[in-house]
């Protein structure tokens, strides 16, 4: 397998990075942009990540079978977006993909009267598509503890379905930043909506085709707010970065503030700095589970005991988040427990200067990235870091910007 190894580097230069554009909004946008019939739209600052790339690639192709790869946001907005549409499709993955569950968006997009059949599984992927006839119902009730994305690939096509809808969320609702990111996707295209409480109602409506810029990736920047918590020189400034985003993963200004990083917002972007940290935290990533990862690297290696809530979702993701993350914080002499629904992290007694470490990533790119920036404290080597591609594929070369020493083998 390849891999990289990454020569310890406890002091970074000071670098200005250009982000990857967000994944997450990018492809809310596409979805939206091929709804409006939106050639007369602008969308700006497409990312290269894979995942954007595949979606992309899938809405210009008039295949019959659509192979989403590891993309559980392009697996379920298509499934959705056909689900409307007057053509017959195959949607499928790669083996993971094809066990990640896709149930409940399913048996909603059959209630409003798509026709989707399972070709293996009953709940997952790959499924077949028939063209939408009718409209059967506009009420749909769908559970808020589940993937927001189910959510959000309903509410894109809402607008579209003759009668609208109406959702009402059942129970306790996670991930809501991406739900309300979707909403604002969907005003940019002209579309109105109302969200109180529990009940989400959109009516029958054009998306309009405009001029829309990508911001920069908030989950991407985390990796960066790793790397000034754990080097000891260096600083950095995240280009194009804004303080007022429409991502929920832009918190994570706010959660590493306490842990050792302080944001600076200027004309230019996010400029990073260290600072003292706190020795005991607790952080509830219900809103925002791609950030995990990468803060519990953060208190691993310094010495913060946290408690985590909002996890169950990672067992769902591209790997089993948890036990991923288990097994590779235990090289570090950390642990990672489950106690009556919490997660306890605590760290290893000493990291800084220990013998070379070598990272399982899974086929996760969350897990690459949330552990590159161990090279600050040891040499590492990770496998598989093409997975990066995935949704940051100049992170290598970036890291390489900040002096880091990377070898690839």
């Amino acid at each position: 397998m390849d891999k990289v190894r990454i020569n310890k580097k406890s002091e970074i230069k000071d670098v200005e990075i250009i982000l990857p554009a967000s994944k997450s909004v990018a492809n809310r946008a596409l979805i939206i942009n091929a709804l409006a019939n939106g050639n007369d739209s602008d969308l700006k600052n497409i990312s290269e990540a894979r995942d954007t790339q595949t979606m992309l690639r899938l809405l210009g192709s008039d295949e019959k079978e659509l192979d989403v790869l590891d993309a559980g946001t392009t697996m379920r907005f298509l499934t959705a977006f056909l689900a409307v549409s007057k053509k017959n499709k195959v949607l499928t993955g790669t083996p993971r993909m094809c066990q990640r569950p896709i149930k409940v968006l399913v048996d909603a997009l059959r209630v409003l009267g798509a026709d989707i059949t399972y070709l293996n599984n009953d709940g997952f992927p790959p499924i077949e598509i028939a063209p939408f006839q009718k409209q059967k119902n506009n009420n749909l009730e769908v559970r808020g503890d589940v993937s927001s994305q189910y959510i959000s690939a309903l509410l894109m096509i809402a607008p579209c379905l003759p009668e609208g809808l109406n959702i009402t969320l059942i129970g306790e609702v996670g991930s809501k930043p991406y739900i309300s990111m979707t909403l604002k996707v969907m005003e940019a295209f002209g579309v109105k909506s109302a969200w109180h409480g529990a009940q989400i109602r959109v009516e029958h409506q054009a998306y309009t085709p405009c001029r829309y810029p990508i911001e920069p990736d908030w989950s991407a920047a985390s990796y960066w707010y790793s790397i000034i918590a754990l080097s000891t020189k260096g600083n950095v400034l995240l280009t194009g970065l804004k303080d007022h985003s429409i991502q929920g993963d832009r918190v994570i200004a706010d959660i590493m503030t306490p842990l050792g990083v302080e944001t600076t917002f200027t004309e230019k972007g996010a400029y990073l700095r260290r600072k003292d940290h706190i020795k005991n935290t607790s952080i509830d990533f219900t809103d925002c589970p791609d950030l995990a990862q990468t803060v519990a690297v953060v208190c691993a290696v310094k010495g913060i005991i946290c408690e985590m809530t909002g996890l169950e979702s990672l067992r769902i993701k591209e790997t089993d988040r948890i036990s991923a993350l288990q097994t590779e914080l235990s090289k570090l002499g950390s642990s990672l427990t489950e106690e009556n629904g919490k997660w306890v992290l605590n760290p290893a007694a000493e990291v800084s200067g220990a013998q070379e470490v070598t990272i399982e990533t899974y086929e996760d790119h969350r897990m690459a990235m949330a552990f590159g920036p161990l090279a600050t404290q040891m040499p590492i080597s990770i496998l598989d870091p093409s997975v990066v591609n995935k949704s940051y594929p100049g992170y290598w070369k970036d890291l390489e910007l900040a002096d880091f020493n990377i070898l690839h083998t």
